[in-house]
């Protein structure tokens, strides 16, 4: 009976929660993607921001044609910042989730050895007292 525990609590612990972590941390991934929409903002990295585009004058002047090209560039130019730094904030995220998710992760197999080193600790606490 307390073999059979053990050996359940032993395939909880290494195998089946370990799992449960990782699965965690591709949904933070997998969360980070969607929220920044960096496949997209990748995707339409040097469109116009907002679709502010000038239409070009049907007559053949060149100050006009000049000014809207200008226009059309700034706008192109304004939504690739803007892009880039959602872009940026993304992957920042996404490494700082990939940070943390492997050091719980770590974290979670030296447990009970910690556990084991602070009760190590409180019995020779309280052997002094």
């Amino acid at each position: 009976m307390i073999g059979e525990n053990l050996a359940l609590f032993f395939e909880w612990y290494f195998l089946d929660f370990p799992k449960e972590i990782l699965k965690g941390i591709k949904n933070f991934l997998k969360f980070g993607l969607h929220y920044f929409s960096i496949p997209f903002l990748l995707k339409t990295f040097f469109s116009h921001w907002h679709k502010y585009a000038w239409k070009y004058p049907n007559a053949p002047d060149i100050a006009k044609i000049f000014e809207v090209w200008v226009s059309n560039q700034i706008s192109r130019l304004i939504g690739m910042i803007c892009r880039s730094f959602l872009i940026l904030f993304g992957l920042v995220y996404e490494i700082l989730v990939l940070i943390l998710g492997f050091l719980i992760f770590v974290f979670w197999f030296f447990l009970p050895l910690i556990w084991f080193l602070i009760f190590d600790y409180g019995i020779k606490f309280l052997s002094k007292i």
